[in-house]
């Protein structure tokens, strides 16, 4: 009896070191980068970079070039006060004026480095991709500096009907080459097919992306849809190569809906944090300022 009691005791301590670490919501909130609750405004909560959201125009007489201007237009995005998953939300009624394309500052508020960076993308919505937006394509987020199939991570809803959701994370283009096609097997995109989302519902997405910038094919990007892994793409090299003074972080390009509680984070976030994050809406409110 006393061997068995003891080898009861080594299996035990065993299992107690093989398992995996439970998530832990201070080593989630300690990875911010970046908080927007909207709550209160358009702006947002904790950042270590300008948090004032802004709005990209097209520039009006350069071809590929654009505007930058402070603030964005009241009548296509504010904040409706108690109706998002978690406090308040923003709501988007329409497109900006003159193509403008709403966004936050990359710098300071994203975890990138020109030598190897590796972060995550929070974020809820509420919409309805089949009957809500009008828009051939739908970016609920896109981080770029060039244009989505360069350089560029995002989500979207596709022009497919009914539509489906994706995940891309296209690496920068040299001068004349031709981005990756869709098509293509090894086009850097996780898909999740066609997304059945109906307006009043809240639906949480997730994407982690490590090892970007590397020069290495070590990188993996991972798409998570409501606390589940959908997919990833991995064993590639994908560079974003941005000049980070000139990068943002869009939000909101065609979108029609809510969009609460979006957040980034300095590495990728692992399956049992991102469901932590679909369990916890709230989580991150302790990031609010006074």
């Amino acid at each position: 009896m006393r061997h068995v009691f003891r080898l009861g005791l080594a299996l035990v301590a065993a299992g107690s070191f093989l398992a995996p670490a439970r998530a832990d919501e201070p080593a989630v909130r300690k990875a911010v980068t970046f908080y927007a609750s909207f709550d209160e405004s358009v702006k947002g909560d904790a950042g270590a970079g300008a948090l004032d959201a802004g709005t990209r125009f097209p520039h009006p007489t350069e071809k590929g070039q654009f505007v930058f201007e402070k603030g964005v237009d009241a009548s296509a995005l504010k904040i409706a006060k108690d109706k998002g998953v978690a406090g308040g939300t923003l709501e988007v009624s329409g497109p900006l004026p003159k193509n403008g394309w709403p966004y936050f500052p990359a710098k300071g508020n994203l975890a990138y480095k020109k030598d190897g960076w590796s972060g995550s993308l929070s974020l809820w919505c509420n919409t309805d991709p089949n009957r809500l937006i009008k828009a051939q394509f739908c970016d609920p987020v896109q981080i770029t500096q060039k244009g989505y199939d360069n350089g560029a991570l995002w989500f979207d809803f596709n022009d497919a009907k009914p539509r489906a959701l994706r995940f891309g994370a296209f690496p920068t283009r040299a001068t004349g080459q031709k981005a990756v096609p869709e098509s293509d097997p090894k086009v850097p995109m996780v898909r999740a097919g066609v997304v059945d989302w109906k307006e009043g519902e809240w639906h949480h997405v997730a994407l982690t992306f490590h090892n970007l910038d590397t020069g290495k094919p070590d990188a993996v990007t991972t798409l998570y849809i409501d606390g589940k892994r959908i997919g990833e793409v991995k064993d590639q090299a994908l560079a974003m190569g941005w000049d980070i003074e000139r990068a943002g972080v869009y939000l909101a390009l065609g979108y029609i809906g809510f969009l609460d509680e979006f957040a980034l984070f300095d590495r990728a976030l692992t399956a049992e944090e991102v469901a932590l994050l679909h369990k916890k809406p709230d989580m991150l409110a302790p990031l609010k300022k006074k």
